[in-house]
C-alpha cells in the first residue's frame, strides 16, 4: 500500500508541475513568478520527501534514480538554501521526468509492488 500511495503522490506532483510549466516561456519566466515558483518548489519538495521514504526493496530496483540529487534538492528546499535556481531547474527538467519514467517502467514490470495490498 505504501508504494502505491507514494507512486500516486509522485505522479500527481509531476502532473501539477507539468501543467504549471506548460504556460511559461522558459526559465526566466518561472523564476520571475514568485507564486508559480513557490508552487513548483512545494511539489519538488513533496516528491523529494516521498522518495526519501521509498521502500528499500524498490530503491534497490531503481538504482538509476539520482537519489543524491533528490536528497540535495530536499535539503535545499527544506532549509530554504539559496541560491538554488540551478538545482530547481535540474529537478524540473532532469530529476522529475527521469524518476517518473523509471518508476513507471518498474511498475509495468512489477505491478504487484504497486497494488494496494503490497
Amino acid at each position: 500500500m505504501i508504494a502505491r500511495m507514494q507512486y500516486l503522490i509522485l505522479q500527481n506532483s509531476g502532473e501539477v508541475m507539468t501543467s504549471l510549466l506548460a504556460e511559461l516561456q522558459g526559465e526566466d519566466e518561472l523564476f520571475a513568478s514568485a507564486n508559480t515558483l513557490a508552487c513548483v518548489e512545494m511539489h519538488l519538495l513533496r516528491m523529494a520527501q516521498t522518495l526519501a521514504h521509498w521502500p528499500e526493496p524498490l530503491r534497490l530496483r531503481l538504482v538509476q534514480i539520482d537519489w543524491h540529487g533528490w536528497a540535495h534538492l530536499q535539503q535545499l528546499l527544506e532549509g530554504d538554501g539559496q541560491p538554488r535556481r540551478e538545482e530547481v531547474w535540474y529537478g524540473i527538467h532532469a530529476l522529475v521526468p527521469a524518476t517518473l519514467d523509471l518508476i513507471a517502467q518498474l511498475r509495468h514490470k512489477e505491478p504487484a509492488w504497486f497494488e494496494l495490498g503490497f
